[in-house]
């Protein structure tokens, strides 16, 4: 059993910042990518940003300039620093892992129950 708890979610004036974690927790052998993902109302759910277990990253254009992903593998943790927030960055986010859970070889995806971001302008 896996789960994936986020954190740090909240209501931001236009222009203020706010940083989320992600923490796996359970059977992990070991997790490779991990990013974030937002869904607006009414809107499908769309890559934010991710990152290989190595570093990389990739962004949405949306957000490049404005938001860092970033990862403790020792805590099995991802982040979201979110800057320059706007009223359009609103959505609930989505936190995701490819975890291996056993030494087994192959990965499986795991979702977060979520974190509420609204900007306010």
């Amino acid at each position: 059993q896996v789960h994936l708890v986020e954190s740090g979610g909240g209501l931001v004036q236009a222009g203020g910042s706010l940083r989320l974690s992600c923490a796996a927790s359970g059977s992990i052998f070991t997790i490779t990518g991990m990013g974030w993902y937002r869904q607006a109302p009414g809107k499908q759910r769309d890559l934010v940003a991710v990152i290989t277990s190595t570093g990389s990253t990739n962004y949405a254009d949306s957000v490049k300039g404005r938001f860092t992903i970033s990862r403790d593998n020792a805590k099995n943790t991802v982040y979201l620093e979110m800057n320059s927030l706007k009223p359009e960055d609103t959505a609930v986010y989505y936190c995701n892992a490819y975890i291996r859970t056993s030494i087994v070889p192959g990965t499986g995806g795991y979702w977060g129950q979520g974190t509420q971001v609204t900007v306010s302008s």
